[in-house]
């Protein structure tokens, strides 16, 4: 069976969690042949590490690399305009209860099926004018501009309408967004996209075109990231609720379009259930570990130390570890913080915020920043406790490994991580350093209950999240959704 597999920002470009799982998935299923089609920046990313022998193909669809574009025609312009203005009408139809500027909650108000058929008929439409023409060049000329302000005009949820420059900021946007429809249509038995979005554009391209089944897992639910991350942006907060409303119609496409769900926790189901996805489509799928990977730990790190593991980006609450950190070293002058994971192309502006955040603090001689280490069993020997602070997290891989790796956790209350840690670990909320502060104390000066939870931790990590049951589930999901041979 030939699979796509398409992927944002991540594998095989960037290595963390969600890498993890599409390089398990492809390696742990050789009878199938794997094509990724990779929603990345700009094209002039490097793959990173040793490809599975059975992934065939990797295809990059970049989105915010330069494109030479060639003015349309009168006709094509205008029939261009007329199929994004619908498509901008759809995003911001006032009957789907979507007011993206009136607050956070991507699921407030939300009619999932009030006005998602017109505007699929529009993103159709756009469909076949990049496939035959270019889009890029289409969104530059004043008729977008025009249809992206009057249908604001018309449905925005603010009676001021936008300014030119917030016309051109948006339209900029929704063109860089929509770039995936220009690619060359996937040919494959299913389209399995690993998150929903813009991943689930050239799925949506794949079944216009050839029928094409589609499979979507969600590590996070992908609308609320995206509502999570456009607090810090800068954009006007005009073009950031036009962007949200494609995000949310995207979202409700890819559950109203896909064969299956497959949630990677229970957490996620109940988001997805309510932003449109037919629960008798979802199947939880936790995340696996191959424990021969993930010997336990048989001794500490000679000073308390706190380890981390994972990408360096906003969603992981960064800041929250180091200030909570600090707290702990106050009280633990001895303890150690280190930090072991890559910088994405992109957020290098949050590491220096951090390591400016560690030197405001005093911490210099007491954090590290390790960078990426092989094999990751290294990073978690090293740890005395391991911590994740995310805002946002699916089912993670730092946590499983670390206890599959016998250590004691002290992990934020978000997304699937409760699901994951049970009793075996320490629960904090989110962006609370003193609340996180008190935990890793408390496990740090403890050891009894720090060896406690690692035993703990090794055997619920053991129960619950084999590799070889999550592997089986997709082999499942492949032959139940798919006509197999179809591109042989």
């Amino acid at each position: 069976m030939r699979i796509a597999l398409i992927t944002e920002g991540c594998y095989p470009y960037v290595t963390g969690g969600v890498s993890t799982w599409c390089d398990q998935l492809v390696r742990g299923l050789p009878e199938h042949d794997f094509e990724v089609v990779a929603i990345i920046g700009t094209g002039a990313e490097a793959v990173t590490g040793e490809l599975p022998a059975n992934l065939r193909r990797v295809r990059a669809v970049p989105i915010w690399a330069w494109q030479p574009a060639r003015r349309p025609g009168r006709a094509g312009r205008r029939l261009f305009a007329e199929a994004l203005h619908a498509l901008a009408l759809a995003m911001l139809d006032p009957g789907a209860g979507l007011d993206p500027g009136a607050g956070l909650d991507p699921g407030a108000g939300l009619d999932p099926g009030a006005g998602q058929q017109p505007f699929l008929a529009a993103l159709r439409e756009l469909f076949g004018y990049a496939q035959a023409a270019s889009l890029t060049a289409a969104f530059g000329c004043d008729e977008a501009l025009c249809a992206v302000a009057e249908a604001w005009r018309r449905h925005g949820p603010s009676a001021e309408p936008l300014s030119l420059y917030e016309a051109m900021v948006a339209t900029d946007l929704v063109e860089h967004s929509l770039r995936p429809l220009s690619a060359q249509v996937v040919a494959a038995d299913v389209c399995h996209a690993v998150s929903n979005g813009l991943a689930v554009l050239p799925a949506l391209a794949a079944r216009w075109t050839h029928g094409t089944p589609l499979v979507i897992t969600e590590h996070g639910v992908y609308l609320r990231e995206r509502y999570l991350a456009y607090r810090t942006v800068a954009y006007p907060w005009r073009v950031k609720a036009i962007m949200l409303s494609l995000f949310r119609r995207l979202t409700q496409a890819g559950y109203a379009a896909c064969a299956a769900v497959t949630s990677v926790n229970v957490y996620n189901q109940r988001w997805e259930t309510r932003l449109g996805a037919d629960p008798d489509l979802i199947r939880t799928t936790y995340n696996g570990v191959g424990p021969d990977s993930y010997p336990p730990a048989v001794t500490e790190p000679d000073v308390p130390t706190v380890g981390w593991v994972g990408r360096v980006d906003p969603l992981k609450g960064l800041e929250t570890l180091v200030r909570g950190f600090a707290l702990v070293h106050e009280r633990l002058p001895a303890a150690r913080l280190r930090l072991f994971g890559p910088t994405p192309r992109g957020n290098e502006w949050y590491a220096a915020l951090l390591r400016a955040l560690v030197g405001e603090l005093g911490l210099d001689e007491a954090v590290t920043f390790e960078g990426p280490v092989r094999p990751a069993t290294r990073a978690y020997y090293a740890s005395s406790v391991v911590a994740l602070t995310s805002i946002s997290e699916g089912l993670p891989y730092t946590v499983i490994e670390a206890m599959m790796c016998r250590r004691a956790t002290v992990s934020t209350e978000v997304g699937g991580v409760p699901e994951v840690v049970g009793e075996a670990g320490l629960l904090v909320p989110p962006q609370d350093p003193a609340a996180f502060a008190a935990a890793c104390l408390r496990v740090l000066s403890d050891g009894a209950l720090r060896h406690r939870l690692g035993r703990e931790a090794r055997q619920r990590a053991l129960a619950m999240f084999d590799l070889d049951r999550m592997l089986e589930t997709f082999r499942g999901v492949y032959a139940s959704t798919a006509t197999p041979g179809r591109w042989a």
